[in-house]
């Protein structure tokens, strides 16, 4: 059998109620995976492509939007406008049209609300050069 993962999620963000108790739990499951914390303001933490925060953190703007944030890649800006576009047509609501973002140069993203109120993003971080496309796993 094998398996064939790329790199369909980008990143999960958490909007969470208690801070403190996130980052006591995602720390300590987070140690058992080998996985250390990427750094931490007073209002968010992240590891890896998981990022949580408080609701009134600068990271979740402010506002909760539903249950989850999650980012798929995107392999250029007319990419992301295509998603922004198809997620409109298929009832999505806007949250961000298709523009630069200021979490680093190069971050273009757009935002779109699913039926739920989950808040979905499409990301492409600029020009860049892979280590690989993908992994393979076969067992």
């Amino acid at each position: 059998m094998e398996l064939y993962r790329g790199r369909l999620i980008d990143h999960l963000h958490l909007v969470v109620r208690d801070l403190p108790a996130s980052r006591h739990f995602y720390g300590a499951v987070l140690e058992v995976l080998g996985i250390p914390t990427g750094g931490e303001a007073p209002d968010y933490f992240w590891a890896d492509e998981l990022f949580i925060s408080s609701a009134d953190s600068r990271a979740a703007l402010g506002a909760l939007t539903g249950r989850h944030h999650f980012a798929f890649q995107a392999k250029d800006r007319a990419m992301v406008d295509a998603f922004y576009q198809a997620g409109l047509a298929a009832g999505g609501k806007d949250n961000g049209a298709p523009g630069e973002r200021r979490y680093h140069p190069g971050y273009y993203a757009c935002f779109l609300l699913d039926p739920d109120g989950n808040n979905v993003e499409a990301v492409f971080h600029g020009e860049a050069r892979r280590s690989a496309a993908a992994v393979e796993i076969s067992f």
